[in-house]
């Protein structure tokens, strides 16, 4: 390490232990700083007035000249010139020094001349002097340390042109910064910050008083506040949670503000305030992925991914491109699903750095169903890696279309994944569900099937392909989902239907969702099914609430009738039950990835599980809901369905599908 280097490290390292330091000592620091200066603002008056380097002539002059700073730290703190936060110190707190030390001259001078010594010892123009000189040292100190201590300067003016009134919840950095980009937009008057750090309550950030979260009522009251916006980095999107539940109860409106990559990047703006996200509600803290476990299957291979225009298999397909692949088949049967896909990556190759040379990118029209079509594309591309994403999901759907789900979800996965293994593909991952765990309804023992079949060859010694599962919940705003419903149901002034005022559901971002499975994957030994944290369940009931207050409307019920839309409970769905689950039993083990759990759970013998899928494929050619519904008593764990519908054999007309 270079001296340059050692002392680069050395001034970081100060940095950071003084701004851990507790409040009270930074104020003892400040206060002796300031001691320190203003003497010598004063030995400079004196000197710079004698023409020479002054000393006191006895002991009395010198505690004559001693008071001058004793004054003026006190004056400093009577002021709270020491509650504010140095580092986002603004133009306000500048004029409240120069007040404040004008104040501590002017008390002195009244001491000096009482004294009797002002003629003798102290000349008149002294005192003017010693006013300039303490006025420019310790502006300089605060400046010196608000440069020192933060990235960026923000003088934050306290007036703006406005009628919103506005609190940031969030005193830090991003806080500040968003104040300050209100400030010059003239868009709203910022009136003050809550924060949930104990030691900056009654403190002054940028001029701007910092309150405890429990003193919004009375700033709601007193200071007519209309809006709340969150200030908060990323990685405290659980506390998110709480305060939006906290806050959700009051009559204003709550925006936020992006993640902090875009603070970083400097591009915060008043225009970078959004209204709260549903992500945002349902908070989980952020975890760094592995990037080793991301590209352990993808890199420099063949990868292919099925129903790759759906919600889970587009967003697989963007974090798949960035852990480049030699080549990615986009394999999909809906038409126009494939188009949006492809349309989607070559803008992502538009963006890459010139010569980076983008990845093969095949896309393939075609069913899961059709043999010869899978064998041909794993063949002509040397797949290596299959995410197996085709599938049915809507609970309802299936449910009064049986014979088509079950051909898709179950057959389809048996095709797929005896076509990899006749070719020799690595790695073959499902995305599964968390209905398929004791189901309920067809959908989630289709899934189910799907598993054990995976299970079953992974059971046999014969086979090389690595087969595994990774089951998860609902996925927010994906195709079909209660977010996307409850949006469009309140937009246009309501009801919002809700099956049931306690049914809950596990929920997770599209993106995570994605990037955990390509994590577990990579993890896989062949068998085992992988399930992924999803925090804390959420009432819908309760989803449905926040959503309305967060779009600046209020829930009409019997407590508010005057209220704008109306929440309807219209009962369970077909297959549908009040909470889902992710695991059959306890067998549950951790892994190297904190949001990833292993498990090993019951499977079938290959040969009893043969028969079971034939008497199911036989039972579906006869549309026969009684043989159906018998088969999948016998073979899914748990299995107790709701309702299966009585005369299935229209669907036969309608064909097994591939998404």
């Amino acid at each position: 390490m270079t001296p340059v280097s050692e002392i680069l490290n050395k001034f970081a390292g100060l940095r950071t232990w003084l701004l851990e330091l507790p409040r009270a000592y930074k104020r003892a620091i400040a206060a002796v700083n300031d001691l320190a200066l203003l003497t010598l603002a004063l030995w400079l008056a004196m000197s710079f007035r004698l023409s020479e380097l002054y000393v006191p002539l006895n002991a009395r002059h010198a505690l004559l000249l001693a008071a001058a700073p004793l004054i003026a730290v006190g004056t400093f703190a009577w002021f709270g010139l020491y509650r504010l936060v140095t580092r986002f110190i603004g133009q306000g707190a500048i004029v409240r020094i120069i007040v404040a030390v004008g104040l501590s001259v002017l008390l002195w001078a009244l001491v000096v001349f009482m004294s009797g010594l002002a003629l003798i010892a102290v000349p008149r123009s002294v005192v003017i002097l010693y006013g300039l000189f303490a006025v420019a040292l310790i502006t300089a100190s605060r400046q010196f340390a608000a440069w020192l201590f933060r990235d960026i300067d923000v003088p934050l003016p306290q007036r703006d042109r406005s009628g919103r009134r506005v609190v940031v919840f969030g005193a830090g950095p991003m806080g500040v910064q968003l104040a300050e980009a209100m400030h010059r937009t003239g868009q709203a008057t910022v009136v003050g910050f809550l924060d949930q750090t104990e030691s900056l309550w009654g403190q002054y950030v940028s001029g701007l008083k910092v309150y405890r979260p429990e003193k919004i009522d009375r700033l709601i009251e007193r200071e007519s506040v209309t809006e709340v916006v969150l200030a908060l980095p990323k990685a405290r999107r659980r506390d998110r949670r709480v305060i939006l539940a906290d806050l959700q109860r009051r009559p204003i409106r709550v925006t936020t503000l992006p993640a902090i990559e875009e603070f970083a990047a400097g591009r915060v703006t008043i225009s970078d305030v959004r209204p709260v996200e549903v992500a945002d509600l349902l908070g989980r803290d952020a975890v760094p992925p592995d990037p080793h476990l991301l590209s352990r299957h993808i890199k420099g291979k063949s990868v292919m991914v099925t129903g790759a225009g759906g919600s889970i298999g587009s967003e697989l397909v963007r974090q798949i491109l960035e852990q480049q692949p030699r080549v990615l088949v986009l394999y999909e049967l809906s038409e126009a699903a494939l188009y949006e896909i492809e349309v989607s990556v070559l803008e992502t190759f538009a963006a890459l750095p010139a010569g980076v040379e983008p990845p093969i990118i095949a896309g393939v029209l075609g069913s899961v169903l059709d043999e010869e079509r899978m064998h041909d594309t794993i063949r002509r591309y040397g797949v290596a890696t299959i995410y197996h994403a085709a599938a049915y999901k809507h609970v309802p759907i299936v449910e009064h279309n049986v014979i088509a789900g079950l051909s898709n979800n179950t057959f389809g996965t048996s095709v797929a994944a005896q076509a990899a293994r006749d070719l020799g593909v690595e790695q073959f991952v499902l995305i599964s569900t968390d209905k398929a765990v004791r189901p309920t309804n067809v959908m989630g023992a289709s899934k189910r099937l799907a598993e054990l079949i995976l299970q079953a060859h992974a059971a046999d010694p014969a086979c090389r392909t690595v087969f595994t599962m990774v089951r998860f919940g609902n996925v927010l705003d994906s195709s079909g989902s209660v977010v996307r419903r409850f949006r469009k149901q309140i937009e246009a002034g309501g009801p919002v239907t809700v099956t049931h005022p306690e049914i809950i559901r596990y929920f997770m971002s599209v993106s995570e969702a994605a990037e955990l499975v390509i994590q577990a994957g990579a993890m896989a030994a062949g068998g085992e099914v992988f399930v992924l944290d999803m925090g804390e369940p959420v009432k819908i009931d309760e989803l449905a609430r926040l959503m309305i207050r967060r779009m600046g409307l209020e829930v009409r019920d019997e407590r508010n009738p005057g209220g704008d839309v109306a929440i309807e409970y219209i009962g369970l769905r077909a297959g549908e039950k009040l909470f889902e689950e992710l695991l059959l039993d306890e067998n549950t083990l951790a892994t190297e990835h904190p949001r990833i759990m292993r498990n090993t759970e019951p499977s079938l013998p290959f040969d009893r599980l043969e028969r079971e899928l034939g008497a199911l494929r036989a039972a579906m050619a006869a549309a026969d809901a009684a043989a159906i519904r018998a088969v999948l008593w016998r073979t899914v764990e748990g299995y107790r369905p709701n309702k299966i519908g009585g005369k299935i054999g229209a669907e036969c007309s309608s064909g097994p599908g591939g998404t």
